[in-house]
């Protein structure tokens, strides 16, 4: 019988081999997997209960906040706080940065970046959502409420970065800077298990993920590469198969298993991209790179980027490090990145 890795155990034998770790990480992760636990119970009702559509009001980012939305972050909120590790969090259903600065919080060491319900739009018609969560240690004195500055540190000084995909099955999927692991919710017995080890995406794929409605307001390099990947070339594997869900955790876990590339490029309506860099862009960027792969704004690597907003927003091309590597190709030809 092959033994069971839960999640817990795992984070557990990941801190024995640091014998200073006091299991402040440790716990804020543990803390992390039981609201990913209570938001996956409510996606999987959420066709028998009054949870569906609007709750009637805009996040910060101007849209419409569905219900499963408000009570992810809510979720998410409460169990950051409650591990007392975590002194603050910046979410994209708050405008301002929610700080915790009360009892063990006060003192706590991390703060969190998250996107508690990525592609909630979904919801209504069962189609796979997920949550972004990264983590930094903080920048100013414990002991202090948290500031701005601690939420604006480069993806380069990430300490850890996950994502949970709530589909035919639950995932969790998380790195700390060595390798990625994947854990697969078990609801027979309610636990994470490890169910992918170091997780590697393939140097190369067939598979291209771009919101095509959008062609006509994309620049002219995107438009050749899609151009690119829509030729027939036997050689090299062309044609490549075009895979859009609309949900950043659902195409990126696709195509970090099989490979292939993601795009969400900046357009005439966003000139900037329409991603955040905190809570979308920079914990998938530091988890496709733990994996083997690449990711960039179409010229300069995401993890590098110095964010000026909590809310930023910018261009994103990650995935397989070939096709990252031929698109940018197609930018600087043709768009001069």
């Amino acid at each position: 019988m092959n033994k069971v890795t839960t999640l817990n155990q795992f984070i557990i034998e990941q801190q024995a081999e640091f014998p200073s770790a006091t299991g402040g990480f440790s716990r804020l992760l543990h803390h992390i997997g039981i609201a990913a636990k209570k938001v996956n119970r409510e996606v999987n009702k959420a066709g028998l209960v009054d949870i569906l559509g609007q709750a009637g009001s805009e996040n910060v980012q101007g849209e419409e906040q569905q219900k499963l939305d408000v009570y992810a972050n809510e979720t998410f909120l409460e169990e950051l706080k409650a591990s007392g590790e975590c002194c603050g969090v910046a979410s994209e259903e708050n405008e301002d940065i929610v700080i915790f600065n009360e009892g063990l919080c006060k003192n706590a060491r991390y703060i969190v970046c998250m996107d508690p319900l990525d592609g909630s739009s979904n919801i209504d018609v069962n189609v796979s959502v997920g949550t972004i969560f990264s983590i930094y240690k903080r920048l100013s004195p414990e002991g202090s409420p948290a500031e701005k500055t601690d939420f604006l540190q480069p993806g380069s000084a990430l300490l850890a970065a996950g994502y949970v995909i709530y589909g035919s099955s639950t995932m969790l999927v998380y790195t700390s800077g060595n390798g990625v692991n994947g854990f697969t919710l078990d609801p027979s017995i309610g636990e994470f298990c490890l169910s992918h080890a170091d997780v590697k995406i393939p140097v190369s794929g067939k598979i291209y993920s771009i919101n095509e409605g959008n062609y006509e307001k994309f620049s002219v390099g995107v438009k050749k590469y899609i151009k690119y990947c829509q030729e027939k070339d036997t050689r090299h594997g062309r044609p490549y198969t075009s895979r859009y869900i609309g949900s950043l955790v659902a195409d990126f876990h696709r195509n970090m298993l099989k490979g292939g590339i993601y795009i969400y490029p900046e357009t005439d309506s966003h000139p900037h991209g329409k991603l955040r860099l905190q809570y979308e862009c920079n914990p998938v960027a530091f988890i496709v790179e733990q994996a083997g792969g690449t990711a960039t704004d179409g010229g300069k690597r995401i993890l590098d980027i110095e964010p000026q907003d909590v809310h930023e927003r910018t261009p994103l091309y990650v995935g397989s490090r070939n096709m990252v590597g031929k698109v940018t190709e197609f930018l600087r030809f043709f768009d001069n990145v």
